[in-house]
């Protein structure tokens, strides 16, 4: 089957596009209010794209109500993030900060999650995650009035310390669990993993 992409509502190509546009990597962002309440919440729609500057791009929705979320707020008032990826363990937790919450109230300390001070922007990071890049903002691009895509710039990365072979810079994949996005309430494990030998491909003119 197939579909013209005028003649869906917005509605049926977001569930199109999130249904299969599988697993997603969620960046799970930390902002300041203004009070000082720090803000988490997953994003998934969203990946990295460089790395000279590393970029990273997540999108933002409005609230239901029209209301932008206070993730948005934050981020164009002081032009600073945190992006983190949640693994097994802390998946529950930032399934939990997805939920709809008060500017004055902190999803970390609401779930219990504890934070410790970044190194080269005021927003703190989330201690137990496994990985975590402060972000500065790059670009930000407006998208039909109700989204916007948040693209920072990294500019300090911190890594659980047994995840990492500093000498390979090489991740130890066996230790490492992200979680992935599927759709509606839908995560998925990232264990099942297959390895395929390097592409030889065919040198000009052997054909």
């Amino acid at each position: 089957m197939e579909y013209a992409a005028a003649h869906l509502t917005s509605r049926d190509r977001y569930k199109m596009l999130a249904s299969f546009v599988l697993p997603r990597p969620i960046a799970w962002v930390t902002t300041t209010g203004p009070t000082g309440v720090v803000n988490a919440a997953p994003f998934s729609f969203f990946n990295v794209f460089c790395e000279d500057p590393p970029l990273c791009m997540f999108a933002i929705n409005l609230r239901p109500d029209g209301r932008p979320k206070d993730t948005l707020t934050n981020i164009q008032r002081s032009g600073e993030f945190v992006v983190h990826i949640a693994d097994e363990p802390l998946a529950h937790a930032m399934h939990e900060t997805s939920g709809d919450f008060p500017p004055e109230i902190g999803e970390p300390d609401y779930v219990g999650l504890k934070l410790a001070p970044s190194t080269g922007v005021a927003v703190p990071r989330l201690t137990d995650a496994p990985w975590a890049m402060e972000c500065k903002t790059w670009k930000i691009m407006d998208v039909n009035h109700d989204r916007q895509f948040i693209m920072g710039e990294g500019i300090h990365f911190h890594i659980r310390d047994e995840l990492w072979d500093k000498d390979a810079m090489r991740v130890h994949m066996e230790r490492y669990h992200p979680i992935g996005r599927m759709f509606a309430d839908r995560y998925c494990r990232t264990d099942d993993r297959v390895v395929f030998p390097a592409a030889q491909g065919v040198a000009a003119g052997s054909l």
